[in-house]
């Protein structure tokens, strides 16, 4: 049996219950066989694969806060340091009732090689709770984060941890968990990053991993011989990512026709309003049932749909596994040209594969959604120059740094025989980085 099959059967005997950590490692592991395979004894020999999948800490812990009722409630809160080889730990916190170790592991997981891609000094790591800030007063969501801070504190630093926003943690928790920090240890220090322009934040960091996937999209067709400008796109999800993707496809000239929620879909045949999607998701916290009150053309839809719309490229923004079979199938009949993906392994590996064989380009997560922990980078650069870098300083660094990813993927992929394979070569260019600096650093 081959170190990947061993080590991918290993990974599902030792951690049963986490089919989202096995679908990670497997996609993964999977992808880099050639390299792997050349270097079977070496790798074998120093057990890279098995400290690779095994991280180097986890941290479980209760989190007890008391409700507008005077209920204590408790959730549970975690904190996955995955490989610090070459930086500190670097991921975001997700507030979702989904949250569990295995989703933490695999966005951890996942984080490692995203953060090499990006050739900023930053390790791989994740956290989150299954707290759920969804209907919650300002002063509920303030208890459970300086709660949430309270244990979370131990294990953090601006040159150790450095956590960030995810789903369900905005600008709103990263400032109730920031100021608990400071309050606790004492320190004015670049520990969260997505934070408030007043107090450390970087200007194009709200903005960042949309527009990120918007300028990986765009250099991935140029290298294709493809202008995106004239082009359709579907978009699922309503939340900061796809909220700043669609504004930054149609800036680029691309009609985005659809978004969603976790209740239904929206369908606009003149293409989504921008401006009213922010008011209702970020000023109103309300469901995308409103938006037919700012565009009465537009068409509202229970349930899923977004991918069975004909449009030309596909940007699924809002969870894991929410683009199945079928989807890459309605897509690829419906003569999608690419697949780009904003939110954290959100098409399915039998779907990722079967649009591939349809020679569908496809961007995988890890490389096209890299912008936002790469500005988070960016803005950890600030904090320790004491700096502030114009909004346009800062997009013009996210630009190069999305279009450098794609041709070091490109490169990748093309070195080992898997030309235009973007998930081939974004799993082996990150992998090479990370694996030189493991095997620099000694059995560690």
């Amino acid at each position: 049996m081959s170190y990947v099959d061993e080590m991918i059967e290993a990974v599902v005997a030792k951690n049963p219950s986490e089919p989202e950590f096995h679908q990670a490692v497997k996609e993964v592991l999977n992808s880099l066989r050639p390299v792997v395979d050349a270097n079977e004894e070496k790798f074998r020999r120093e057990a890279l694969l098995e400290r690779l999948v095994e991280p180097e800490r986890q941290i479980k812990f209760r989190v007890p806060w008391v409700d507008d009722k005077g209920q204590v409630q408790v959730n549970t809160g975690y904190r996955v340091q995955f490989n610090s080889a070459i930086g500190p730990y670097k991921g975001g916190l997700r507030l979702h009732p989904s949250v569990n170790l295995g989703i933490i592991k695999f966005l951890g997981f996942e984080q490692i090689f995203k953060n090499s891609l990006t050739g900023l000094p930053i390790g791989g790591g994740k956290g989150g709770s299954d707290f759920d800030p969804k209907g919650k007063s300002d002063r509920e969501v303030m208890a459970f984060c300086q709660s949430f801070m309270t244990e979370l504190c131990k294990y953090i630093g601006a040159d150790t941890d450095v956590p960030a926003g995810d789903i369900g943690t905005g600008a709103r928790e990263i400032g109730y968990m920031y100021g608990q920090y400071k309050r606790l240890t004492g320190l004015y220090e670049g520990v969260l990053t997505g934070k408030g322009l007043s107090y450390g934040g970087s200007l194009a960091r709200t903005e960042a991993t949309g527009y990120g996937l918007l300028y990986f999209t765009k250099e991935m067709l140029n290298m294709n011989g493809i202008d995106i400008a004239g082009r359709t796109a579907a978009v699922s999800g309503s939340g900061n990512v796809a909220i700043y993707a669609i504004q930054k496809a149609e800036q680029l000239g691309v009609k985005v026709l659809t978004c969603s929620d976790s209740n239904g879909w929206v369908y606009d045949p003149d293409g989504i309003d921008v401006a009213a999607l922010k008011e209702i998701k970020e000023v109103k916290r309300a469901r995308l049932t409103e938006y037919k009150n700012y565009r009465p053309n537009s068409e509202y839809h229970e349930g899923r749909g977004v991918w069975t719309v004909k449009v030309d490229l596909a940007l699924p923004c809002a969870t894991q596994n929410e683009l199945h079979l079928e989807d890459a199938k309605a897509l690829a009949a419906n003569g999608c040209i690419a697949v780009a993906e904003g939110a954290n392994m959100p098409t399915t590996l039998e779907a990722t594969e079967y649009l591939q064989e349809q020679g569908i380009l496809f961007a995988p997560g890890k490389a096209s959604n890299a912008g936002g922990v790469a500005t988070s980078a960016l803005e950890m650069s600030q904090n320790s120059e004491r700096l502030s870098w114009t909004f346009e300083e800062v997009d013009k660094k996210l630009q190069d740094i999305m279009v450098n990813i794609c041709h070091n993927a490109a490169d990748a992929a093309k070195r080992y025989g898997f030309d235009k394979n973007y998930v081939v070569g974004a799993n082996i260019a990150g992998f090479e980085k990370v694996v030189d600096a493991m095997l620099a650093q000694g059995v560690v």
